[in-house]
């Protein structure tokens, strides 16, 4: 098929013809519907990333769209089902960026300024440890005993089945710990 006829067939044809393996017409697709990309992607704000990544998750959720599409009388249209493809990858990108996981972990790196491959004198050390102690103190006074606990085993680089096992608790129960300590230690650190 010529290239101008790709631009003359409806939506639901062309994901037919993908599905056959012809891949321009799931190029055609991808370019048709590049510019939905981009209008949802607009809505959107990615925590520690750009525009560019939002684009890249929505045209994946275009392209999962195009092999997911069910075509007949009940189906609503190709078009339809891809702006729900590519507004569900997006928002669990954003949803995902947003979970911050390591937040008391990234903040103990940043606050000792440890980076791979850094190399540390004595003396830095010494101030180091020093961060490293008011750090440890300040997270004693802000956090109950099992946030302290749980967070220091988190922060060590205990997994949280690892965190489960040693304390006896539910990965729930450690779960639930770790996010109240990050909201904690957040609002401390900010002050």
């Amino acid at each position: 098929m010529a290239q101008n006829e790709y631009g003359k067939q409806s939506d639901e044809k062309l994901v037919e013809l993908s599905r056959s393996g012809d891949k321009q017409a799931t190029e055609e697709l991808l370019l048709r519907h590049a510019g939905l990309v981009r209008g949802i992607a607009r809505g959107f704000f990615l925590m520690g990333g750009e525009t560019e990544d939002l684009l890249q998750e929505g045209m994946i959720g275009l392209y999962h769209a195009i092999g997911d599409y069910k075509s007949g009388a009940e189906s609503s249209s190709f078009k339809n089902f891809a702006y729900l493809c590519v507004s569900r990858r997006i928002m669990d990108a954003v949803k995902t960026a947003a979970r911050k996981k390591n937040v008391p972990l990234n903040y103990g790196l940043t606050l000792y300024g440890l980076q791979a491959g850094t190399a540390v004198s004595p003396e830095d050390e010494m101030i180091l440890r020093d961060e490293q102690r008011e750090f440890r103190q300040m997270m004693s006074k802000t956090l109950s005993d099992f946030e302290f606990k749980v967070t220091t085993m988190y922060m060590d680089g205990m997994s949280c089945a690892e965190i489960c096992e040693s304390t006896g608790k539910s990965a729930k129960s450690i779960d639930n710990a770790i996010q109240r300590s990050k909201r904690k230690l957040q609002s401390v650190l900010k002050k």
